[in-house]
């Protein structure tokens, strides 16, 4: 019995949880003091991607985070990737945004290393010359090959930490170690949920991103 209220417990603290998510969500398209706030924030340049025209002949793929806007940001990140082949004089960026429509999927959605919403990014990822043209191949395979293209949820997921995360199962080389408040990034729908892990370097068994585990080379915190 007491078994029985303790996980009675935890799915409300959950349901809650997501509950308070979706409406942080909507105010993002409402009429409410954070949407008036949010559209202002700072988005410029955090100045830490290298200058690709000054590196025109390397390849580079780099992958950022930066805490979600508003509130949430206490507890939660925004991840992106940025790569350019070898003689490309622009890195090229993709995302995966809530508020898109059902193409959730973006590209270069803002500049590579912006900061989100007044977020200072940090870099998770950083690789440079050679095999990096090869990666960026499979990475552009992984992104074509997201299975949750048309589909945002905050909480447990799919979304922009599912997103990454299927890139790094994908792409094992990325060798990508998202943190541990990249929430949605252990999001399995019930029918499949084993898996790699979403560094691809371990396996992993999880219930919606609920409940889990996850083993691998590279699994870790914040760092």
């Amino acid at each position: 019995m007491k078994f029985r209220r303790r996980l009675a417990f935890g799915f409300g603290v959950l349901l809650s949880l997501s509950f308070g998510l979706s409406l942080a969500d909507a105010s993002l398209t409402g009429s409410s003091v954070e949407s008036r706030s949010w559209r202002t924030a700072p988005r410029h340049s955090a100045g830490i991607a290298p200058d690709p025209a000054r590196q025109a002949d390397i390849a580079i793929v780099q992958v950022y985070a930066a805490s979600t806007y508003g509130w949430r940001g206490l507890f939660a990140i925004h991840p992106w990737i940025i790569y350019k082949r070898s003689g490309e004089t622009a890195f090229t960026r993709y995302d995966v945004i809530g508020w898109s429509g059902n193409a959730v999927v973006q590209r270069d959605y803002a500049l590579p290393d912006g900061l989100w919403y007044g977020a200072q990014p940090k870099i998770l990822v950083d690789h440079r010359g050679d095999g990096v043209d090869a990666m960026i191949s499979q990475i552009e395979t992984a992104i074509k090959s997201y299975p949750y293209a048309e589909s945002y949820r905050s909480y447990p997921g799919p979304n922009s930490n599912t997103f990454l995360a299927h890139i790094g199962r994908e792409v094992p080389a990325l060798k990508l170690d998202l943190p541990a408040n990249a929430i949605g990034k252990d999001y399995r729908p019930i029918s499949r949920p084993l898996g790699l892990s979403s560094s691809g370097s371990g396996g992993q068994v999880s219930l919606l991103g609920l409940l889990g585990l996850s083993v691998g080379l590279e699994e870790g915190g914040w760092g």
